[in-house]
This record gives structure tokens, C-alpha cells and sequence, in this order.
């Protein structure tokens, strides 16, 4: 599965936490060997190190022990379930050292529980093919009522599935998970083995028992499926995390002794550790959800009336779905959600809309048969056998549509899913916030061109109109989705349709100007001509893969135990003793224990394109630390060497590709230059598409103001964060400044180093010349990206850095505009301007 642009930088400042994390923990462990009292908050300072503009909140296991916890704030739509087990991978690499172990996986209803368990189960699942790959094709998922035992975890990728209200209990004892069981005895000394006991009460003194006090054979450890999580430290998923708040929730999960918390969420709350936030405008730029969202009120309208207006709008939509069916052979079968007030058996009376009362409205419809009804309710769920079926994305699946009150209101994310309406009175507790993300994914995650097709639908009716946007950005908040509420667009009534984006051109006084500006690019000679440098076809291709050096990789320290504090091992009689038990008391790992070169390899691919290349590093690597250690070593640390092979082969790719990036510049066969045609992306647009206006007293959530110098005439901020707000507002108050306008990533001007990832700058501005009788509108071109306070010192900040001071020194030279006559005699500077003092360097830049 390709990542997104947005998912690649999540999981990129997920890795350089846990290495950072993992440093930290080593160090600690250093001082503490020392003396006890040099130890430290070593979660505490990795994330100060890695996230210095961040709060961070300590926490602490029920043993006492440093907790790292992340959040990673991913709206509707946005992939939770893909991260997470991307993330898994990421902390079994860089954090826990091994492949195998417990994954604890806690989700917060029926719905997400059962959708999570059945796509890891599917070994066709790219979930799940991501799982494999992790694992090495050890992948076990397992279910609370399901026993498993010392060889279970120490052998495989263990995914335990639990329901966040099987785990938020009130009292010890209350919960069946905290009650002795027969079934995880194994990890537990025997029962008469007193000792054993004390010893590792002494160890984990957060284990429950049957006696609080010591009695005449001491206390006994309880052989429960709780106590089993607290021996094995497992790593924490929690989706939905905001959820796991309370005061229970959070005792119970940090009293599992967790090596590490993960939380994804759209909405966290205050006291949670935001690793990383991901925009809506991220995934709308993706095009992963459905906008504008087009909200109809209907306010003389029965019920039935504004039904039957949702029933004949998702025909429209199936029919121009069959069209985009013959014409690319995607399938989309459009389905209309509908919340009603009412679904309890005895609950039917006049004046309430009942499940069954709508059921029986559709069902009088000439075009709707039964088996396209479905109601999905806490007591009845009629989704059920769909989902056993193949799910409701299958081609053969006849639901169209789907009653419910608020069973779907979170995690359930049918791609199909276009229309809700919403049949509840105004003044209802069940509001219409509820269900507003749940018709928002794309299906397919990508466009359709077809605009009916790429947006989404509600209908309601009996509301006031600035209630309505009101509840409906909500609900968008809810989602994650703040930043986006400008893509919300109500009409009082009548159809439903979307609405035509706003074509603006370039403001008059701009025009000449702004044709003529022509932007430089990294261009290679290609049999005479000059065309844009590619990174695979021109970089990559060129790189001497012969010259990767991994003999750094020979002296890598392999640990006895390389998940370095995961304090348990299995002893020869099954049990699970402590790390007081001498080593020669571990069990030994057979000596012809496989060392997967072609797995290695296929692990590797996306820094080793080449497989047989990437084996051959794999089969060298291995070999040399073989010579060095015993076998059993080695394989303890399969999954710490591939990590670091990876690390490796990362920083030699970027090694290789900058050698050839440089070569090439020398050569001139690559120049940084300014083109006289027109490439469509060395200019600035003639024209962009903007939602439309909103109506009178109606400011969508933006700011409502028009800035004067933008390039293009907009109403607001549009798409712009924080950050970026700002700066726009700080340009367009200056004398100098001629022109600006905001750079769109993946669509408008962009640098290509010598990494894969282009370089999408956030601002292009020009100034005026300082003679004010000059015949040229502007003399100088500045390209900028902003920079966040925690992203100043990323290594990728670095690299747009050093790209962009080498773009400043080579548009310097005399003849870097030289097929562009427009373009001669003005100059051209690149900079990275971060948060922190990014009013002060644009002063230094506009004075300069």
C-alpha cells in the first residue's frame, strides 16, 4: 500500500522519537549502573530533544517505571488503522528490538473491534500483509477468550484485540481478565514455589494476588490474563485514544506495565502527548474525503419529504456511479445513512421517527426491494451478516441503505457511504453531529472526477440555517477536521447538487507581471534539450550501488536480550523466570535457526529497489556478524539488524544520490535554471479553483478577510494553518512587497533535490525595485517554506535547508535566466524561515 505525503511524515517523526527514545534509555540505564541516583526521566528528555515545542506529560507504569506515550492526531478518513501498524513495525524496530512479542490493541465499541479483527485476520489485507512483513510471516491475532502461552509471544508477532470497556474496570475483581484462569498458567511460578513468588512480586509489585498480606505460604500471584500483560510489557495500540482518559481507563492501562502507549485519535484531549498533527486540509489535498460537504435544510418538510429528497439524490449519485463504472471499471454503489430518534422494540409513538417507520417509507419506494434496507442499532444489526458476507464494499452486497441512531457514530468507515439524513427534530439529544464523518471517506482514496462522485451529502430539515453549519462544524471538529469548515455548504431547500468551485484569475495590476515570472528548476540536458531532473530516472539510476558501504553494520553490538527490558524468559520447564535466573539458565535458540536473507531483502525494498542487490547486502551483512558471534546471537537480533540495515542503506542512498546530484551540476549536464517553456510547474497559475463565497453573515469559519497583495483575489485564509495565516497577514502589510501567493503542494512550483521527496515551498513573493521610476514591476523573487517550532531541527529541515542554499548560490550565477529575457537582472533567493523567528527573518529579507 503507497503511503500518503502526510502519513510518510507521521511515521517519520514517529521514528525519530523512538530512536531518540531509545537512546535516552540506554543512557539511563548507563548512570543507573553507575549509581541508582543518576538515573533519570529518560522518556521525559527524548521527547524534550525530539519535540522541543510540545508539552509533554509524564506518565508512569503500575510498577513505577518511566511510561513513553505518544498521540498522533489523525482525522476521519486519514488511515488510523494503516499508521498503526505501520507504527508497530517502526517500535519493534527501533524501540523494542525484536520481531516477535504482544502487541495489546484496544479498541472503544463492538463495531471497530469487530472491523479491526477481521481485517488482520485476512492474510490478503494489506494490514495484515504489513503485519507479515513485520514479523517475518509470524503473525498471530488473538482474542481475550483465547489462551496463549510463553512460546506464543516469544515465537510470534502476537496482536491481542481487547474492548477498552473489558479493560476499564471498577474494583479487582469485578472483571473476568483479572480472575485466576488455568489458561496462562505457564507464565507463572508454580504454585508451591513460594519463592518464585516473592521474587517476582519483588520485580512487578503491581501483580494481583489472592491475599493482600503475607500468609503461611506467602502471597500467591494470581494466573490471570491481567497479570499475563503485566509480565509481558506489551506495546499499547489504543484507537480512539482520547477515549481512554478517565481516571479507570488510565489506571488499568498503565498498570499493564506497558513498554510504550500509542494513541490515535482525532480529537485528543488537553493532557495528551501530540506527537504529530495531521490537517484535514492534508488529507483533502490527498483527496482521501469527499468535499465540499453540502448540507440541505429542508424547513417545511415532513419527514418524508426530506427522506424521499435523500432517497432520489443517492439515485442520482448510483446512476452517475454506473457511468464512472463503464468508463474505468471501479465500482461505487452509493449508500445513504439515515438517523432516526427511535429503534427500541417498544419504542414506536406518534410525533417520533422510529427505525421501523422509515424502514416501512422506503420500502413503499417502487425502486427499493428489502434486501437493500438494513437498520444497525446496539440491539439488532442486520450489518452483521453483511460483513460475514464480504463486507458492504463487495460487489454483490445490495445495501443501499443503512438506519441507524447512533451506532455508527464512530469507526465505521464504508467508503460507499454519501447521503445521511437526518430525520431527528431539532431540539433531539441525538444530534446531527454524530454521523457527519462517517459519509466523508473517498472511495478508492482518490478522486473520481466526477463531482457529484467527490463530494458528500446531508439532509435535514425543521433547522435554522446558522444552526445547522453551526452543528455541522461540529461535527467536522469532531472529526479532526476543523481546518476545513470552508468546504461546508447549506442551502435552505430544494435539491442538493455541488456546488462549482470559484475559477480566480490573477488580480489585474498583477497579470503582465505574474506571466512573465518564470521560476528555476534543477534541469537536465536530455539529448539537446533541457528537461526537469526526475529523482529515479536521474538520480537513482545513476548511483553506484556497488559503492554501498554497510561494513559499519559488522561491529553492531548484538545483546544477549535484545529487547533490552523485557525482563522475562522462558526456563527449560516452561515457566517463565526472571532476569535474576542466570543466563545459562535461558534456553538456548537452535543454532540452524533461519536467517531469512530474501525476507531481509523484501523488507528492505523501499531503500534497496532492487531485490537481489538488497539480498546479497542481507547475506554480507549476516555473514560477517555470524564470524563474529554465535549463531543464537545473531538470530536474537534478526530484527535489530535489519532495522539498522535500513538506517543504514537510508543514509548511503542519500549518499550516493547526492554524489550523483553534485557530479551532474559540475558537469553542467544539470543546471539550475530558469526555462522559456512552460513545464507547468515553473510558473504560477493562470487561474486556481476556490470554494465558493459564503452567503451574507455567513464567514465559514475563516477569517473573512481579503488580503490585497495576494496574487489572486481570495476571501479568508483558504487552506492556510496557523503559521501560514500569519505570514500571509504579514505580507500583505508591506510597503516593498509586490506580489504573494501561496504555493500549493503536489499542484504548483516545487524543487527536486536529491532526495525522492519534492520540495513544495509554502510562499512565493516578489518586491518592488527600489528605484521607484523603474521600468520592471519587481526585482527580486523569494521562495519560502515555513517551519513549525517542532519541526526546525528534523533531519528533513535540514535537507530543505541545505537544497535551498544551494538553489540561492546557483540562481546567483550570471546566466541562470538566460533563456528567459523577462527574467534577467533580477535575483532569486530560497530560504526555510521558522516559527520562532520568522517575522523577524522576513524583516531581514524584505530590508535586505
Amino acid at each position: 500500500m503507497i503511503l500518503k505525503e502526510y502519513q510518510r511524515r507521521v511515521l517519520a517523526a514517529v521514528r525519530n522519537l523512538l530512536e531518540a527514545l531509545a537512546e535516552a534509555r540506554e543512557t539511563d540505564a548507563r548512570a543507573r549502573d553507575t549509581d541508582p541516583e543518576f538515573g533519570f526521566d529518560w522518556t521525559r528528555r527524548a521527547w524534550e530533544r525530539s519535540v522541543p515545542a510540545r508539552p509533554y506529560a509524564a506518565r508512569t507504569t503500575g510498577a513505577g517505571e518511566p511510561l513513553p506515550a505518544f498521540c498522533l492526531k489523525v482525522p476521519t478518513g486519514g488511515g488510523k488503522t494503516l499508521l498503526a501498524v505501520r507504527v508497530i513495525d517502526l517500535v519493534n524496530g527501533s524501540f523494542r528490538y525484536r520481531q516477535t512479542g504482544l502487541v495489546l490493541w484496544v479498541v472503544p465499541t463492538t463495531q471497530i473491534y469487530r472491523q479491526t479483527l477481521t481485517a488482520l485476520k485476512d492474510r490478503a489485507h494489506p494490514y495484515r500483509h504489513q503485519l507479515d512483513m513485520a514479523s517475518a510471516g509470524r503473525t498471530r491475532i488473538l482474542e481475550k477468550r483465547r489462551g496463549f502461552s510463553p512460546a506464543d509471544v516469544a515465537d510470534n508477532l502476537c496482536i491481542l484485540l481487547l474492548m477498552l470497556p473489558s479493560a476499564n474496570r471498577e474494583t479487582r475483581d469485578q472483571l473476568r481478565m483479572f480472575r485466576d484462569s488455568g489458561g496462562f498458567d505457564r507464565f507463572f511460578p508454580p504454585d508451591d514455589d513460594a519463592a518464585a513468588h516473592r521474587a517476582l512480586l519483588q520485580r512487578i509489585p503491581n501483580l494481583d494476588t489472592f491475599d493482600r498480606t503475607e500468609g503461611f505460604w506467602g502471597r500467591q500471584i494470581k494466573t490471570s490474563l491481567g497479570n499475563t500483560l503485566r509480565l509481558l510489557r506489551p506495546l499499547i495500540v489504543l484507537d480512539e485514544g482520547h477515549k481512554a482518559y478517565s481516571r479507570n481507563a488510565r489506571a488499568t492501562l498503565e498498570g499493564f506495565n506497558p513498554c510504550l502507549i500509542v494513541e490515535l485519535t482525532a480529537t485528543p484531549p488537553p493532557q495528551a502527548n501530540v506527537l504529530i498533527e495531521v490537517l484535514g486540509s492534508d488529507l483533502n489535498a490527498e483527496e482521501m474525503i469527499k468535499l465540499d460537504l453540502h448540507v440541505g435544510n429542508r424547513s417545511g418538510a415532513s419527514w418524508q419529504d426530506t427522506l424521499l429528497a435523500a432517497v432520489e439524490h443517492r439515485a442520482k449519485l448510483e446512476e452517475r456511479a454506473r457511468r464512472h463504472a463503464a468508463a474505468t471499471g471501479l465500482r461505487i454503489r452509493p449508500i445513504c445513512l439515515i438517523q432516526v430518534e427511535r429503534t427500541g422494540r417498544d419504542q414506536r409513538q406518534p410525533g417520533i421517527v422510529h427505525a421501523e417507520d422509515a424502514r416501512e417509507y422506503l420500502l413503499q419506494h417502487p425502486a427499493i426491494n428489502p434486501e437493500h434496507v438494513a437498520v444497525k442499532t446496539s440491539a439488532r444489526d442486520e450489518l452483521k451478516e453483511v460483513d460475514d458476507a464480504g463486507g458492504l464494499l463487495a460487489r454483490d452486497c445490495p445495501i443501499r441503505f443503512i438506519i441507524t441512531k447512533q451506532a455508527l457514530q464512530e469507526g465505521w468507515d464504508c467508503a460507499f457511504a454519501y447521503v445521511l439524513a437526518i430525520l431527528t427534530r431539532p431540539g433531539s439529544k441525538t444530534a446531527l453531529t454524530q454521523l457527519v464523518g462517517r459519509i466523508l471517506r473517498q472511495p478508492y482514496a482518490r478522486k473520481t472526477g466526477d463531482r457529484w462522485l467527490d463530494e458528500s451529502y446531508v439532509f435535514c430539515f425543521r433547522r435554522r440555517g446558522a444552526e445547522l453549519l453551526q452543528e455541522v462544524r461540529r461535527g467536522f471538529g469532531r472529526e479532526g477536521l476543523g481546518d476545513l469548515q470552508a468546504h461546508v455548504a447549506a442551502a435552505e431547500d430544494g435539491p442538493l447538487q455541488p456546488a462549482k468551485p470559484v475559477v480566480r484569475r490573477h488580480r489585474a495590476r498583477f497579470r503582465q507581471a505574474a506571466r512573465e515570472l518564470v521560476l528555476p528548476a534543477f534541469m537536465i540536458r536530455d539529448q539537446g534539450e533541457w528537461r526537469p531532473a526526475h529523482y529515479e530516472a536521474d538520480l537513482l539510476v545513476r548511483a553506484a550501488w556497488d559503492q554501498v558501504d554497510v561494513s559499519p553494520l559488522f561491529d553492531l553490538p548484538l545483546g544477549e536480550h535484545p529487547e533490552r527490558g523485557l525482563d522475562l524468559h522462558i526456563g527449560p520447564d516452561g515457566n517463565v523466570r526472571s532476569t535474576a535466573a542466570a543466563a545459562s539458565d535461558r534456553p538456548a535458540v537452535a543454532a540452524d535457526a533461519n536467517l531469512d536473507e530474501a525476507f531481509a531483502a523484501s523488507h528492505l525494498l523501499d531503500v534497496m529497489p532492487n531485490p537481489w542487490r538488497g539480498s546479497e547486502l542481507a547475506r554480507r551483512v549476516f555473514g560477517e556478524l555470524l564470524a563474529r558471534h554465535p549463531r543464537p546471537l545473531v538470530v536474537r537480533n534478526y530484527g535489530f539488524v535489519l532495522e539498522e540495515m535500513r538506517k543504514r542503506l537510508e543514509a548511503e542512498r542519500d549518499r550516493l544520490a547526492r554524489g550523483v546530484f553534485a557530479g551532474l551540476l559540475e558537469s553542467g549536464e544539470m543546471r539550475f535554471i530558469v526555462a522559456a517553456n512552460d513545464l507547468g510547474f515553473n510558473r504560477p497559475p493562470r487561474q486556481i479553483k476556490v470554494p465558493p463565497p459564503p452567503a451574507p453573515g455567513d464567514r465559514r469559519g475563516g477569517s473573512g478577510s481579503s488580503f490585497q497583495l495576494d496574487l489572486f483575489d481570495r476571501t479568508g485564509g483558504d487552506g492556510l494553518n496557523e503559521l501560514e495565516h500569519r505570514v500571509a497577514t504579514f505580507l500583505d502589510q508591506q510597503e516593498r512587497l509586490f506580489f504573494w501567493y501561496r504555493n500549493r503542494a503536489r499542484t504548483d512550483y516545487y524543487v527536486q533535490g536529491w532526495k525522492r521527496g519534492r520540495i513544495y515551498a509554502d510562499f512565493i513573493f516578489t518586491l518592488k525595485p527600489d528605484a521607484p521610476d523603474a521600468a520592471d514591476a519587481y526585482h527580486r523573487v523569494f521562495v519560502i517554506e515555513t517551519k513549525g517550532l517542532h519541526l526546525q531541527e528534523a533531519a528533513d529541515t535540514a535537507y530543505k535547508r541545505s537544497v535551498f542554499d544551494l538553489c540561492s548560490r546557483h540562481a546567483t550565477q550570471r546566466d541562470w535566466a538566460e533563456f528567459v529575457p523577462a527574467m534577467r537582472g533580477k535575483s532569486m533567493r530560497f530560504e526555510v524561515v521558522d516559527e520562532a523567528e520568522w517575522q523577524r527573518r522576513l524583516t531581514e529579507l524584505l530590508a535586505g
